[in-house]
């Protein structure tokens, strides 16, 4: 890491010498300030599609602050998740590690260690305040996997993945919390999910609303923000009317001859483009938005719940699969990074990278090196970031398991995408999706060469887990 740790420090003392001519060249008198690692705000949707925002092909959905960050920043073509469900992917961002390697991978009520190393106490270890909002979903109340004790000074949102499905709960937590709400849930139970009988205090307005107080009070010093959106996740528990949305925010759509749960997905998009825009604002406002790195992504591919369907608004665009599908729509994501003044505006890259990257890309950005013994699967992609692709690393390979129904593993490498399923099975899978992006055409027979490369590299992938088992490999 210290390779790129010096071409970071290059990066920022050219960029000072620079300034600092030209200046002295003008006059002599004038002040140079010294370019400093930036603010950093992570946001991930919930459960967006590839193809839901208008910079990535959609034309029915509106996401004009989203499309107008692509405008200004770098899009990503060829970005994953850390998993095609909720926990597992936010496991995979925090820790950076891939699914064969993490602790958390897949959904439940598993918590963090003591000694998991997040990326929020990078941020801290590097002198940043840290806030989350949102939702969080790797620890849960009496455990040591809270965010107070992984690296967050603040947090504001659900600890249970599963009570954020309901967008009007009985309470939030803020640190370790709760506030009561409002709203009247009943047979909530321990975790809180369910639908509310009584719907007055909406979620995403109280997580947005206490995300911008926390920039009001720490615009001045060094943060890193973590926005755990929790839009466009449906309410699960409301079956096929868990669309759950506010009137102002259906008001967008009024004139669409659309049925009404259209609507409510379009609006839960249209939201979430809303807070986006919200945050950028605010950043200009303060005048530090050239000092701030902005990413937004989502946490999986687009859902099939709540009464929303994929296909009404061709939700995973030129992809094959969904939510809890490990081809392509199931795990590649929107991604696009603005830093105004460093990213060049409207840049497209086709960098391979994944919510592992976070850590290390934190890492330059700080020049710091993470304090723990902990292995990463993570490679910087800060030089992509500054346009200098010659000092881009690759991955050899991403890899993901899945746990849940329809358990599979995959894998990319270079063009060529490989998948198993069932776990154990001799049922290998093989596209090349630099050819075939929509995973049509199998190919494994006519490549049985790249077919073992894969599948060595899986075997090398899944480190074992008491907790997350596979079954031995079927022999032919």
């Amino acid at each position: 890491m210290r390779a790129r740790h010096l071409f970071l420090a290059t990066f920022f003392t050219v960029s000072f010498s620079f300034a600092a001519s030209s200046l002295i060249a003008e006059d002599c008198t004038a002040t140079v300030a010294h370019k400093t690692p930036p603010n950093v705000i992570f946001i991930m949707a919930d459960d967006l599609g590839y193809g839901d925002l208008g910079c990535y092909g959609q034309t029915q959905l509106r996401t004009p602050h989203i499309d107008r960050m692509a405008a200004e920043g770098m899009k990503f073509t060829d970005f994953y998740a850390g998993s095609t469900v909720c926990a597992p992917s936010r496991c995979v961002l925090m820790m950076g590690q891939h699914l064969g390697h993490t602790f958390i991978r897949g959904n439940g009520k598993d918590n963090l260690k003591p000694e998991h190393f997040t990326v929020g106490e990078l941020m801290k270890q590097a002198g940043y305040t840290t806030g989350l909002f949102g939702k969080w979903g790797i620890g849960h109340f009496g455990s040591e996997g809270v965010p107070n004790k992984q690296g967050f000074d603040e947090f504001y949102g659900y600890l249970d993945q599963h009570h954020a499905h309901n967008y009007y709960p009985t309470f939030l937590v803020h640190n370790e919390k709760r506030v009561k709400l409002r709203n009247v849930v009943p047979n909530a139970g321990e975790y809180g999910q369910g639908v509310a009988s009584k719907k007055v205090d909406y979620s995403a307005d109280l997580i947005g609303d206490q995300l911008h107080n926390f920039l009001d009070n720490n615009h001045e010093k060094p943060f890193f923000i973590y926005y755990a959106m929790t839009l466009p996740h449906a309410n699960n528990e409301g079956r096929g009317d868990g669309l759950e949305t506010i009137p102002e925010d259906l008001a967008v759509y009024k004139d669409k001859d659309w049925p009404e749960r259209h609507k409510q997905f379009a609006a839960m998009v249209s939201r979430t483009d809303a807070e986006v825009g919200r945050i950028i604002k605010k950043l200009k406002q303060y005048g530090i938005a050239d000092n701030t790195l902005v990413i937004f992504t989502s946490d999986n591919g687009p859902h099939a719940e709540g009464g929303h369907k994929a296909e009404i608004f061709d939700s995973n665009g030129p992809l094959r699969g969904t939510k809890r599908d490990l081809y392509e729509g199931g795990i590649r994501v929107p991604t696009i990074a603005w830093w105004p003044g460093t990213i060049e505006a409207g840049a497209v890259t086709d960098h391979v990278g994944y919510f592992g990257d976070l850590m290390m890309t934190c890492a330059d950005l700080t020049d710091v090196e993470p304090d723990t013994d902990q292995e990463f699967d993570s490679i910087s992609f800060l030089p992509t970031l500054l346009g200098e692709n010659s000092q881009q690393q690759d991955h050899e390979y991403l890899y993901w398991e899945f746990y849940e129904g329809k358990n599979a593993q995959g894998v990319r490498m270079g063009p060529w995408k490989g998948i198993v399923k069932p776990f154990g099975s001799d049922n290998f899978e093989l596209y090349n999706i630099e050819d075939d992006l929509a995973e049509e055409h199998e190919i494994s027979a006519k490549h049985p060469k790249i077919v073992q490369r894969l599948k060595a590299a899986i075997e090398e992938a899944h480190v074992p887990n008491p907790r997350w088992q596979l079954p031995k490999s079927k022999k032919k």
